[in-house]
């Protein structure tokens, strides 16, 4: 039986973000058709999705599985995609980081920097050597 608050948060977010099914099924890594039987109720989720669609919001698995969409709390940092930031993964974590235009040429260009332009960048910045 489909979580009916499930089925309709999924629908909501979707729309609220921007996404197409077939943007998140890439994210998920997963067909269009099968995003699409997640918002019909012909299939639920499993854990391992529900965990990553969660992350893709910004939001906590209890509201995306049991909260009515009006209610779902508003202050998460996936917020800040609608502003000024590009979304990017880290690889360790699996976290989702939102950069803004700046910080995205700053990385871009420490990774073509030389090592000792990288090391003096890190002691200006403060960082640690690695």
């Amino acid at each position: 039986m489909a979580n009916v608050q499930l089925v309709e948060n999924l629908r909501r977010l979707r729309d609220e973000h921007n996404y197409t099914q077939f943007q998140l099924s890439k994210k998920l890594n997963i067909s269009r058709q099968a995003y699409s039987n997640y918002e019909t109720g012909k299939r639920v989720p499993d854990i391992e999705t529900l965990l990553r669609l969660s992350d893709i919001y910004g939001i906590s698995l209890e509201d995306l599985i049991a909260r009515p969409f009006s209610e779902m709390s508003r202050t998460s940092v996936s917020r800040e995609e609608k502003g000024p930031y590009s979304p990017g993964l880290v690889i360790k974590s699996g976290d989702t980081i939102y950069l803004t235009e700046e910080e995205l040429i700053l990385l871009k260009g420490y990774r073509q920097a030389s090592p000792d332009d990288r090391r003096l960048a890190r002691k200006v910045l403060e960082i640690p050597d690695t």
